[in-house]
């Protein structure tokens, strides 16, 4: 019973890998799905550029957002561009980490709502990625983060990948939980 307890209890954690080392790598990039955001999707009728028509970030996904950039900053580690998506919760991530300049990618947009866009959007999202110098931080969503390195995300977590081949070839993982 007390091994079970312990494996209940303690193997969620061992789970969570911070892969602070990977993000040291030449070329590595990090990709972030924003923080956390409760809910599925976005309320009808959404628009870009007006955060009322979305779902948006609550206290514990701010608290994630600057937890996660302090331990960014905390460990030395900064970028030379923080792309977003224009939604509001990851633009707000992106602000909140406070880890480098801040730009609007168009190509970063979720396609949740229409999937049809899936494939071009993310050969338009490896084009960017393949025209920019620097060290490169995404903040997306889950369905633009699968499409480009084929693996679903927690809200907040960060996925240390590689350009490879037709996509992003995932090399760590970092997660802060929200309180």
């Amino acid at each position: 019973m007390k091994r079970l307890l312990f494996v209940l209890l303690f193997l969620p954690s061992l789970a969570v890998a911070n892969d602070w080392d990977a993000l040291r790598q030449e070329g590595a990039i990090a990709i972030m799905r924003h923080a956390l955001a409760p809910g599925v999707g976005d309320p009808e009728p959404f628009q870009i550029g007006d955060c009322s028509t979305q779902r948006n970030l609550d206290d514990r996904g701010r608290e994630q957002a600057r937890a996660t950039g302090a331990e960014l900053r905390e460990r030395g580690i900064a970028f030379d561009r923080v792309l977003t998506s224009q939604w509001c919760r990851t633009r707000e991530t992106a602000t909140l980490l406070d880890v480098g300049p801040v730009e609007d990618a168009q190509a970063l947009n979720s396609f949740f709502r229409d999937f049809s866009s899936r494939e071009a959007q993310s050969k338009e999202a490896l084009a960017l990625i393949d025209q920019l110098d620097g060290k490169l931080m995404l903040v997306s969503h889950q369905v633009n983060i699968s499409a480009l390195t084929g693996q679903s995300t927690r809200s907040g977590e960060v996925l240390v990948a590689k350009r490879s081949g037709d996509g992003l070839k995932v090399i760590g993982s970092i997660l802060i939980a929200p309180d």
